[in-house]
């Protein structure tokens, strides 16, 4: 928000349709950003990816550059919507969005993303997880500043990532469960890894407790049982009358697990 009467949008398919029904207060002005030339970069800096936030969710799916760095990335924002809305939508919007199950946030928060934000007081780079305030709410609107882009370290050899989600029969709408992993293997052993969830509590969030356990094992059914259930005991299922059940959502959460452990096993392999 950049003033009580005007909304910054980008592609703008959250913020019209939830001003449309009701869920955003009516707003006397929209400020595009789609064509501030930082905002629709797509990089290497460093060593690291650079995506600004007004690049297309589409953009993002047909970078040969993200498939290779941030494969579970691309997987995610090709969950996103359908064709049209993915034309249109932008990575910085669904971050912003503030919802615990938005995909591609979940994906970057895997992939060890920070944010770029310019505001009154300058420019900050912050960890994705300090953005966050809760559902619809982060420190981008609380501060007024403008989400510029996120960075997410390049992939080196033995490292992989992967995504991975269920949702509702109609297939545009937001998840029941969503995961992401990044792994970096040497051999047979898992050095490092990240996982993380959402639709599982009011936050997206890093089983740090699950990750724990992984560095040093070869992944197998018996490793993915008991990160499995050292992921229970950090994760805050409800049942939501939206979505699922508690119990639907515990048993989709191993079977997502073990599927992006094992793709980004196998994507990892030297």
């Amino acid at each position: 928000m950049i003033s009580n009467g005007a909304r910054v949008i980008a592609g703008g398919t959250d913020l019209l349709l939830e001003i449309q029904h009701g869920i955003q207060q009516p707003v006397d002005s929209l400020v595009d950003v789609c064509n501030i030339p930082e905002l629709n970069v797509l990089e290497v800096r460093g060593e690291d990816i650079f995506i600004g936030a007004a690049v297309p969710l589409s953009e993002i799916i047909s970078s040969n550059l993200v498939n290779h760095h941030g494969q579970a990335l691309v997987e995610a924002c090709n969950l996103i919507g359908g064709p049209q809305v993915r034309d249109t939508a932008t990575l910085g919007g669904n971050v912003a969005h503030a919802l615990p199950a938005t995909d591609g946030t979940v994906a970057l928060l895997a992939l060890a993303a920070q944010a770029e934000a310019v505001g009154p007081n300058g420019e900050r780079i912050l960890d994705l997880q300090e953005l966050f305030l809760g559902p619809r709410r982060s420190t981008i609107g609380e501060n007024q500043e403008l989400l510029v882009g996120f960075y997410f370290p390049k992939r080196s050899t033995g490292q992989a990532s992967a995504f991975r989600r269920v949702m509702l029969p109609q297939g545009v709408a937001l998840p029941i469960l969503n995961i992401a992993v990044w792994m970096y293997r040497r051999k047979n052993k898992i050095m490092d890894a990240r996982i993380a969830l959402g639709t599982s509590g009011p936050n997206w969030f890093r089983t740090k407790g699950a990750e724990e356990i992984m560095p040093g094992e070869e992944l197998s059914s018996a490793l993915i049982d008991r990160v499995y259930e050292a992921m229970l005991e950090e994760l805050l299922f409800r049942t939501s009358p939206y979505r699922s059940a508690t119990d639907y959502r515990s048993h989709i959460a191993k079977v997502l697990l073990q599927e992006v452990l094992e793709a980004a096993w196998r994507r990892s392999e030297i």
